[in-house]
């Protein structure tokens, strides 16, 4: 259903914010009606007013999720300067594809465990890859503004070694997945161009 009063948008938006914190906090199962609700402070029935199924709820809840870090990064890039500076753009890059806390491996963990949930949930997929040319793009233009054109097939082979990198430093019970990610990305940035 869509909200068509002010006061039904302010809910229905109450209802995906409260969502993609439970999305964050605790991955897919986390997000049930009855969660939801309490965490907007609304309704149990509210959810289902506002939203046909979970899954649309849960699709709106990663879209605002990853909307927000798409904008975050926008707004990073808009503050690079222009010119070389590998390490400034392997950080903004990093930020973007692991999270800005060096620390928090939870989220991190959790990121990981949304992006490979999301296999197994096809009404995710559509929105799952629009965002994701929109993040080859801005990781794209991340790199060109330091000078380094690089090809659509590249920056996804980059995306790729990162998250391979991270997922193996869990694996392998690394306490800096984040680090490990960076050593490989500087270094393959160094063979390869």
């Amino acid at each position: 259903m869509t909200a068509a009063t002010p006061k039904g948008e302010r809910r229905r938006q109450a209802l995906v914010e409260a969502a993609a914190e439970l999305l964050v906090e605790g991955g897919f199962d986390a997000v049930r009606h009855r969660a939801v609700a309490e965490r907007a402070g609304l309704p149990l029935a509210s959810t289902t007013y506002y939203f046909d199924s979970l899954d649309e709820l849960v699709t709106a809840a990663v879209e605002l999720h990853g909307r927000t870090e798409l904008a975050s990064g926008r707004r990073k890039l808009d503050a690079l300067p222009e010119g070389p500076d590998d390490d400034a753009v392997v950080e903004l890059v990093l930020d973007l594809l692991v999270g800005p806390d060096v620390t928090d491996t939870e989220t991190m963990l959790l990121r990981y465990e949304r992006l490979v949930a999301t296999g197994r949930r096809p009404y995710l997929r559509p929105l799952m890859r629009a965002m994701g040319a929109e993040l080859q793009d801005l990781i794209a233009a991340m790199f060109a503004r330091s000078g380094r054109a690089l090809s659509a097939d590249r920056v996804e082979e980059l995306i790729a070694l990162v998250d391979g990198a991270v997922v193996n430093a869990f694996i392998e019970l690394k306490s800096d997945p984040r680090g490990v990610a960076a050593k490989m990305l500087r270094k393959a940035l160094s063979r390869h161009e």
